[in-house]
């Protein structure tokens, strides 16, 4: 297990307040160091502010992508490797139509995009505004990668260490935890002669490991906000969550019984003691996991399927590499599924889609990219919405 990320979350205020980020340097600097004595790779080391709409002001919005490249260089000198500076928020709509111009003047800088919440509903204006977010986003690069800075936010909170969930939502800095863990579950479940006993396993090593991070967090002077413990891969299937649904009986994840898979291990992790925050659960983003990225590859996983599991998984649709000729019309639809599971079942869920441009469904993706492992498009089996859901209206959904 390693620590995919250290979050620092503050408000840096606006004109920026350097010695806030100076705080903020100084402390993951303190923190990375203090996490490694304890024996624990960090991988990287992240600030997420409050949302930029509240940041800036509806008089200084327009100022986001010179906001952008300010606060990314004076990270990039503080050695913080990636800032989130939140989401667009539907009582500002021209906030979401900023972030492309923003995405293009750094790669360095996270953006989110709230779509449905507790208190919001479902905001199909908003729910508009993320689909043409990821279609102008998409040409930044030949490659389509730009859309990993993107995320269109359903009821996620603020303190999810991820990004592009992460956002704050208070003047008190804290911090959080994001653990790249899912060669805790492979190996949990290998050569188990139970689900039970690989249950087992894989509670008691999330315990441990959660108290361990829990104890190292004591020592550091800020306030602790808990570990996000998703079950996250890294490209190889010794850290593929794909590869442990299928040690635990699936042939290939996608075919039947692979949401029971998801569903056993997402509550694994609930069962599990620590100081719980974000999605803390199954995590299924497509490219980042070598299993996953082969099995949609081969077709047998599919949107739908992904879309699935996410009634009963962590994070929803992450990093779904889609034809280039997505339009933002057949983008509505996925992202408005999204947004009733999220508040029918009263969970976070967050889509990072990634249209490429000149590529169909069945083409090879070619990232060239650490944490990403090949894969081929996905077909994207959705039409443009007809009246009455085309409107542009606020839809509530109670949780059941």
């Amino acid at each position: 297990m390693k620590i995919r990320s250290i979050t620092y979350f503050c408000n840096p205020k606006y004109p920026l307040e350097e010695k806030v980020l100076q705080k903020a340097g100084t402390f993951l600097a303190d923190a990375r160091s203090a996490y490694e004595a304890a024996g624990y790779e960090v991988q990287t080391v992240r600030l997420a502010t409050i949302p930029f709409p509240e940041l800036l002001g509806a008089e200084n919005i327009s100022k986001l992508p010179e906001f952008t490249s300010q606060i990314d260089h004076i990270a990039q000198g503080l050695k913080i490797g990636y800032v989130s500076l939140g989401p667009a928020l539907p009582e500002m709509p021209r906030s979401y139509a900023l972030i492309p111009d923003a995405v293009f003047v750094s790669k360095n800088v996270f953006f989110g995009g709230v779509i449905a919440d507790r208190t919001r509903g479902i905001n199909l204006s908003a729910v508009q505004a993320c689909a043409d977010v990821i279609v102008k986003c998409a040409p930044i690069e030949s490659n389509g990668f730009a859309n990993l800075q993107f995320a269109a936010l359903a009821n996620v909170e603020a303190g999810a260490p991820f990004l592009p969930a992460a956002y704050h939502d208070s003047d008190k800095p804290t911090f959080a935890i994001a653990t790249e863990s899912a060669d805790l579950a492979v190996q949990a479940f290998e050569n188990v002669k139970s689900l039970e006993e690989g249950r087992s396993n894989l509670i008691s090593e999330v315990e441990k490991h959660g108290k361990q991070l829990t104890e190292v967090a004591k020592s550091l002077h800020c306030r602790f906000g808990g570990i996000d413990f998703s079950l996250a891969p890294f490209p190889d299937d010794a850290h593929s969550l794909g590869n442990a649904v299928e040690k635990m009986g699936i042939p290939k994840i996608g075919l039947h019984g692979s949401l029971a898979a998801a569903a056993i291990l997402t509550e694994a992790i609930d069962r599990a003691v620590f100081l719980h925050t974000g999605f803390s659960g199954f995590m299924q983003p497509i490219l980042e996991d070598s299993v996953l990225a082969r099995r949609a590859a081969e077709g047998t996983l599919t949107i739908k399927d992904v879309l699935l599991y996410s009634a009963v998984c962590g994070t929803g649709l992450d990093t779904i590499p889609l034809p280039g000729d997505t339009t933002s019309g057949q983008l509505v639809p996925l992202l408005l599924d999204l947004c009733a599971l999220a508040l029918r079942l009263d969970k976070p869920l967050t889509a990072r889609l990634m249209p490429v441009p000149n590529k169909k469904a069945g083409d090879e993706t070619n990232f060239d990219f650490a944490f990403f492992a090949p894969s081929r498009v996905m077909a994207l089996d959705s039409a443009e919405l007809n009246s009455p859901l085309n409107r542009d209206d606020v839809l509530q959904i109670r949780k059941r």
